[in-house]
């Protein structure tokens, strides 16, 4: 559209405010794309400051044009080697700031509106109560933890989202006589902030007995992007471009769950492990499914060196994906996911803390401890947080005096052996609840009735645990398995 004197020229890259979706305010947006329907145009917009899965398609009318911004020259990125002249990359989106200590571990930062803006941004979180700092009047008996040196080293500022500190890059390390190096990394394909990723390309998908608008870009084959609706099985996740060919598919899939060893059922709830180079077609769709809901991290290809541990609630037609997260074979930085999803029509529902409980219990069995891979989601990090939150307070709350001690004793040590979480991140989680104080010459954790109350609380709400009973599975060790 060509501009006039009433009505300036629209072009990717502008910046304008738009009405939001329900109404509530404008607010400042990038255009990203345009596209003609019918004769009237449509505006694809990044809200600023906003998570991309709030993107959209806008028509006009919910432009405020009088307040359009066009780009600057200078801010326009290169053109990518080998992409036409026409498409261009647009700069990366606002990332979400995350606080690393020098141990590792990581926190959001208090001060970043980006977590703390607005409650759209939570929209569809996985479940994810954080328990809240408490506050400056301490009255419970403090609980006195010998051993913790680093508590109060100063922190860095790394801005990654998705998760908590390492970003992949998309090259590949080689050796000095050429030949690739081993992979450091869970997460096999990095984020491409270009001018197609930035897009989300699907526009509806029908799993099971529910559609789901996804959140992100998918590298799904074109042909079924342009479709109105992409049918996936809900048992093999085949990707079909019709109802029809989903019904046909159904009669003859021989599936009705996932095709892995069943290695944990307890009521409705079970959990099968896939080998990635056994299984691999099912774990290249599983793949593709999830960079549906996930922005920076996945697999898509390169399947052989993990492990999918997929979480199903079974009825009398089959065993339903609920949500998964997969496991590296051999993790040289004692990850124990490299990439964890619940899918949106099972968020909020205590299936996020269910599956990262699994993941832990799983180290248990290994006698290791474990962390997620970085960096997390701002989803992922909130529901880590919570669980780490929840586990730890669980085991102070309930701990009793030992002989000759008037008050409980434990160490940071004593607290990552009984849940396996890394030490990095039971001290980063005492910090993010500010339980450490240091009193007389030592380090000691005080809980104040406010954070006692709040955790029964949120305790209560858990219905559904993991029972460690109910768990049949033995560890491998895959080093001395030449070949995956």
């Amino acid at each position: 559209m060509k501009g006039t004197d009433s009505q300036p020229e629209i072009v990717e890259g502008c910046r304008l405010p738009v009405l939001l979706r329900n109404g509530d305010g404008w607010h400042m947006a990038e255009i990203l794309g345009k596209k003609d329907l019918k004769g009237k145009n449509l505006y694809y917009i990044h809200y600023e400051d906003f998570n991309k899965r709030l993107d959209e398609w806008v028509t006009e009318e919910r432009m405020d044009i009088a307040k359009l911004v066009q780009p600057s020259k200078e801010a326009k990125t290169p053109k990518k080697e080998g992409v036409k002249s026409g498409t261009e990359s647009r700069p990366s989106s606002p990332e979400r700031e995350v606080v690393s200590t020098p141990n590792g571990s990581a926190a959001p930062t208090t001060g970043n509106k980006k977590f703390s803006s607005s409650s759209r941004k939570r929209k569809g979180a996985d479940d994810s109560e954080n328990i809240e700092s408490a506050t400056q009047s301490r009255t419970s008996t403090p609980t006195v933890p010998s051993g913790i040196d680093p508590l109060a080293t100063p922190t860095g500022s790394r801005n990654n989202t998705p998760t908590l500190g390492l970003q992949q890059q998309n090259n590949v390390a080689l050796n000095e006589d050429g030949s690739k190096k081993p992979r450091q990394t869970g997460s096999m394909v990095a984020h491409h902030d270009d001018i197609v990723t930035r897009m989300k390309n699907v526009e509806m998908i029908e799993l099971g007995k529910y559609r789901i608008r996804p959140w992100y870009f998918s590298p799904y084959p074109q042909e079924l992007t342009s479709l109105s609706i992409v049918y996936i099985c809900e048992f093999c996740l085949k990707y079909v471009k019709s109802k029809k060919c989903l019904e046909r598919h159904i009669q003859k899939c021989l599936l009705r769950y996932p095709p892995g060893n069943e290695i944990y059922r307890k009521g409705n709830i079970s959990f099968f492990e896939i080998d990635g180079r056994k299984n691999k077609a099912y774990a290249q769709n599983l793949c593709l499914l999830a960079k549906l809901f996930l922005d920076h991290k996945t697999l898509y290809y390169d399947t052989d060196p993990f492990l999918f541990y997929v979480m199903c609630e079974q009825d009398c037609k089959g065993y339903h994906i609920v949500g998964y997260f997969s496991k590296e074979k051999e993790s040289t930085e004692d990850y124990n996911v490299a990439c964890i999803l619940t899918l949106p029509p099972f968020q909020k529902k205590g299936f996020g803390k269910l599956l990262i409980e699994f993941s832990y219990e799983l180290s248990k069995c290994e006698g290791k401890t474990g962390s997620p891979e970085k960096p997390l989601s701002d989803l992922g990090l909130l529901s880590y947080r919570s669980y780490w939150s929840q586990t730890i307070l669980e085991i102070l709350i309930t701990m009793t005096p030992s002989e000759g001690n008037d008050r409980p004793v434990i160490t940071i040590n004593d607290i990552s052996e009984m849940t396996s979480i890394k030490k990095e991140d039971v001290i980063s989680t005492l910090q993010h609840l500010n339980l450490i104080n240091y009193y007389k010459g030592q380090y000691i954790i005080t809980l104040s009735h406010e954070q006692i109350d709040t955790q029964n609380k949120a305790m209560e709400k858990r219905k559904v645990r993991i029972d460690p009973k109910c768990l049949h599975w033995q560890p491998k060790d895959w080093s001395k398995r030449g070949k995956w």
